[in-house]
């Protein structure tokens, strides 16, 4: 697909509606609620720790029903799925919550805290016949669904080797969630996750060789971090992360037959194809950066309704979550109260 876009350009498909409630009033729970209103739906309900931010949100975004409890959703009748945008520290508490009241969950990254929670929660849902997964941009943005496609029918080669790089500059605060333990801050659950998915992404299996070396932040969370994989049929990734020093979001995947080059991967639409042969280049383009949340909440809402939740990749995401557990092992970081 020479320059243009791919034939699914930024629209989003008409679903059927279910009723979502979204637990959390943060910044990315207000960006899911304006993709609600971007598809034309209405968000059935909104719960957080303060009833008097929930009811502001409901108001501010048209939602049906502002819950004084917010743990009332979790068994609401009316609720059929909930997007969890908490932070990281206590998804796992309101994941069982969830799942146990019968409700389908989409929850942000980082999904969990460490692999031994992520299996209880899938095991949950897998008992009660519900979709679980994680909001991550990665595994529904058009334009890694066609370059996946691309890679599969060969038509780039065989996916080498990638290097990826995430750099904030964050202030030093250490109250706040990315430094501070107590909130599983750190670079790793917050910026981490989606490099390991874009590698995870486009590896053919598990990587099972894991290096890295990582510089703490004074409240001991990862800072900085330099990570190298590398699986089983020889395919490698280098991740390089911080939270305290400004790096282009830039990934290189180099195939057999060129190179793609992506900036602003976690929720890009257009890459960068150098043949290697000739030199010669040319954008691949899929979708649209601004519809990113409409991507996750349509692929969300297929899986509900087909009871296929293949595409929401939990496996993948298991195995993200599998990698941050041993290189946080390896580096000593436990959260208080973690269990591993």
């Amino acid at each position: 697909k020479k320059g243009g876009r791919a034939a699914q350009k930024g629209r989003v498909q008409k679903m059927e509606q279910l009723n979502w409630a979204v637990l959390g009033t943060g910044a990315i729970a207000n960006e899911m609620a304006l993709a609600f209103k971007a598809m034309g739906r209405t968000l059935g309900a909104v719960g957080s720790r303060s009833p008097e931010k929930a009811a502001a949100f409901a108001k501010r975004y048209g939602a049906q029903k502002a819950y004084a409890d917010f743990r009332e959703m979790f068994t609401d009748p009316a609720v059929d799925v909930i997007y969890l945008a908490t932070p990281n520290n206590t998804h796992m508490e309101f994941l069982r919550a969830a799942l146990a009241g019968g409700k389908h969950v989409l929850c942000e990254k980082s999904i969990a805290l460490n692999s031994r929670e992520l299996a209880d929660a899938a095991r949950l849902a897998e008992q009660r016949g519900l979709v679980l997964a994680e909001a991550m941009t990665i595994w529904h943005m058009p334009l890694y669904k066609e370059l996946r496609r691309m890679v599969g029918a060969g038509e780039l080669g065989r996916v080498q080797m990638m290097t990826l790089n995430f750099g904030s500059f964050k202030e030093y605060d250490m109250q706040n969630r990315f430094f501070a333990p107590s909130l599983a801050g750190g670079a790793l659950l917050d910026i981490g996750v989606y490099a390991l998915s874009l590698a995870r992404g486009f590896m053919e299996s598990q990587p099972d060789r894991v290096l890295s070396q990582m510089r703490p932040a004074p409240t001991g969370v990862d800072e900085q971090a330099g990570i190298l994989l590398m699986n089983r049929q020889g395919q490698m990734a280098t991740l390089a992360l911080s939270l305290h020093a400004k790096q282009p979001k830039r990934a290189m995947i180099s195939c057999e037959k060129g190179y793609l080059e992506i900036l602003e991967y976690p929720r890009a639409d257009r890459a960068l194809w150098v043949d290697a042969a000739t030199g010669a280049q040319r954008v691949l383009a899929a979708g649209e950066a601004a519809s990113a949340l409409q991507y996750e909440l349509e692929d969300m809402e297929r899986a509900v309704l087909t009871g296929d939740a293949g595409p929401m990749r939990l496996g993948e995401t298991a195995d993200v979550m599998a990698l941050m557990t041993t290189l946080r092992r390896e580096w000593g970081l436990q959260y208080p109260g973690e269990v591993w």
